[in-house]
């Protein structure tokens, strides 16, 4: 992953060199291309060669079709972003209308409190936004299981390849669950040493089962015991990395961020799980749907990933200089999944179904048949956090801080403790419609 920064406008180095300084944990090398229309930036980790760009595009990306990027031309600066969003990007405009850019927010934030979020598949081209020209609905195939299950398993292999032959050393997230255990699986044997990396609370379920799968792919394993003092002392990192002060996202990565901490000095790159509960029906709360609903559903969650979960991988990896990889999100898988049948997806009431058998030749039964758990429930965060909260703020501070300047209301303690921290850390920002909010975030009101 690297990071893009942008004016659009010529002679703008020192504000470029400012701006790098906010995402330096992003990457060491740094190089300008001035422009007679814009000045551009591009921010690269040690182990990515510093090329000239070609015909004054500059991209980011994070692997085959997950990036972001920039290109200049004549009319002036033009951004486009990948159909999923692994990639993130943001603009805004300054006191004097010019156009800047950036990987994060909080390199936008010195010249303009108007930001946006790119959204994915969209462009912004002589100052218009257009929006993602979405690939119409795919037909929905009709082969057998069996026959499903091994053309996902080579396109996911073939992702992981891919990925893992553009760095010298990468590792894996492990959290124990199927996701990033079959991903850990696949990429095993592109690898001499494979590192995987898990994080917890003593006792928490996650670190188990990812010891067990470490022991049957046979890597180097590294664990981090996590204790409730040690969450409450990262929030803050936590917090100004991610840019967010959603709940649920929250909870989830204080353990990837401290995971990934783990990997310093080890690998250049970690692979994670991201996106199979959202391409192949995770979640328990799908199994309440009519199965007319289902595709719709995982259409919808899967495009909130890019503020959400997405987000989550990109920032708790990037601070601590690394690389994040998504291979489940590769174009190929997506568009393979989009025509698997649903109930193929979850079948007779068992989620992912075709992803475990496409695991089964991969990973032991235990591994394959483990039921979902949220990276924050299995991790034993629990509700160590929420009942934090309750207890250090009370009903009265909750009612009269909850509504924001831009009219959102916070659902519970939690929220406002975590947008008091964000609140310290950039300020008391109007517009916040770059803020992801996670879908079924909790709403648990205080008694009065």
């Amino acid at each position: 992953m690297t990071a893009l920064v942008g004016i659009a406008a010529p002679k703008r180095e020192a504000d470029l060199n400012a701006m790098f300084q906010k995402l330096a944990y992003r990457g060491s090398k740094s190089s300008i291309y001035p422009d007679k229309t814009a000045t551009v930036g591009i921010l690269l980790p040690d182990h990515i060669s510093t090329t000239p760009p070609s015909a004054h595009i500059f991209t980011a990306n994070a692997g085959p079709g997950h990036f972001a990027r920039a290109s200049v031309s004549s009319s002036g600066l033009n951004l486009t972003r990948d159909l999923v969003g692994v990639v993130p990007m943001y603009y805004g405009y300054d006191a004097q209308g010019i156009l800047t850019f950036a990987s994060e927010v909080k390199a936008l934030l010195p010249f303009t409190q108007e930001v946006f979020e790119l959204q994915p598949g969209a462009s912004l081209t002589d100052g218009q936004v257009f929006p993602a020209v979405r690939p119409p609905t795919p037909e929905t195939m009709t082969s057998p299981p069996a026959e499903i299950a091994a053309e996902l398993t080579r396109r996911l292999d073939q992702a992981v390849r891919l990925r893992a032959e553009t760095a010298p050393q990468f590792g894996c997230l492990l959290s124990g669950g199927l996701d990033s255990s079959i991903v850990a699986a696949l990429a095993r044997p592109y690898a001499a040493t494979m590192h995987t990396f898990a994080a917890g609370v003593a006792g928490a379920p996650d670190l188990e089962y990812a010891r067990y799968a470490a022991d049957f792919l046979k890597t180097e394993h590294h664990e981090r015991s996590v204790t409730f003092g040690g969450m409450l002392a990262v929030l803050p990192d936590v917090i100004y990395h991610l840019e967010s002060f959603d709940a649920l996202l929250i909870r989830s990565s204080i353990l990837h961020y401290l995971a990934s901490q783990e990997a310093v000095g080890q690998v250049q790159a970690l692979f994670s799980g991201e996106g199979a509960d959202e391409l192949f029906a995770g979640y328990d709360y799908l199994k309440a749907l009519p199965g007319s609903q289902l595709r719709d559903e995982l259409d919808d969650i899967t495009a909130r990933l890019h503020n959400t979960a997405l987000q989550r991988v990109d920032r708790c990896i990037q601070a601590h200089g690394i690389s994040g990889w998504v291979p489940m999100l590769d174009p190929v898988v997506v568009e393979f999944a989009g025509r698997i049948p649903v109930e193929y997806k979850l079948h007779q009431g068992v989620e992912k179904w075709i992803l475990r058998q496409a695991a089964e030749t991969l990973l032991p039964e235990e591994i394959v048949n483990r039921p979902k758990a949220k990276f924050w429930q299995g991790g034993g965060v629990g509700s160590l956090l929420s009942d934090h909260a309750n207890q250090v703020i009370s009903d009265h501070d909750f009612y009269a801080e909850r509504r924001l300047p831009n009219g959102w209301t916070l659902n519970t303690k939690e929220e406002l403790l975590y947008y008091r921290i964000f609140k310290e850390t950039f300020g008391e920002l109007e517009n916040l419609d770059w803020v992801g909010r996670t879908k079924g975030s909790p709403v648990n009101y205080p008694s009065m």
